[in-house]
């Protein structure tokens, strides 16, 4: 199965309401296709989610398209730094694995006002 981990840091704790906003439109595109698993948590500018899917296929189809793809042309507004990993695992990790893998091997995007 492949495992997407992703964190956001957001501008100010204020972004949170555009992050929800966003959040709720993808977790409604995500009812609509095969993920295996939907993890989230976040507190404060720090949030982190978690996804695991069948194949590598279904995971671009969904990430490229819809309520996704709309939020990630859009990131830069709301986020000052986001990190991503994507990777073929077993079982799905915890959070304290997770958030070292992406710290360790997760692609950084780092967005200036």
């Amino acid at each position: 199965m492949m495992i997407t981990i992703t964190s956001i840091r957001l501008k100010s704790p204020w972004m949170f309401f555009a992050l929800s906003y966003r959040a709720m439109k993808i977790m409604f595109q995500l009812k609509n296709t095969d993920v295996l698993e939907i993890r989230k948590r976040g507190f404060w500018k720090n949030h982190y989610t978690l996804t695991a899917w069948k194949t590598e296929h279904e995971l671009k189809d969904f990430a490229h398209s819809g309520a996704h793809l709309e939020a990630m042309r859009k990131s830069a507004a709301i986020a000052e730094e986001i990190r991503t990993l994507t990777l073929p695992m077993d079982s799905i990790p915890n959070w304290k694995v997770a958030q070292q893998l992406l710290l360790d091997k997760g692609k950084c995007l780092r967005f200036q006002d």
